[in-house]
């Protein structure tokens, strides 16, 4: 997974958005999107405008970040099964017994 690192990078130069959309051809809404949205996934276009404009590698926009484990449960856990048949079990056992007569 990926994040984009261009508010920070906005920060550590000193600029602002304004002066990011002026020294590039993107519009305000734009940068406002690469600076809110971090994980945003913008073309490769755009983020070497960004770069040139900050005069930074692209590299220096993006952070890899670990992707998020998936859910296990762990063995601490209770266990969902019980000794008493289900409610759906008792009723289906209970409406096998049934015999219709003509």
């Amino acid at each position: 997974m990926y994040r984009l690192r261009v508010k920070e990078v906005l920060h550590e130069k000193g600029v602002t958005q304004t002066w990011l959309a002026r020294h590039t051809t993107l519009t305000e809404a734009m940068v406002r999107r690469l600076v809110r949205d971090p994980s945003y996934l913008p073309s490769i276009a755009t983020m070497a405008k960004v770069a040139k404009a900050l005069q930074v590698h692209i590299d220096d926009l993006i952070e890899e970040i670990p992707d998020p484990q998936p859910f296990a449960p762990s063995s601490q856990e209770p266990s969902i099964s019980s000794s008493q048949p289900s409610s759906q079990t008792r009723r289906a056992s209970s409406s096998a017994d049934v015999s219709f007569t003509h």
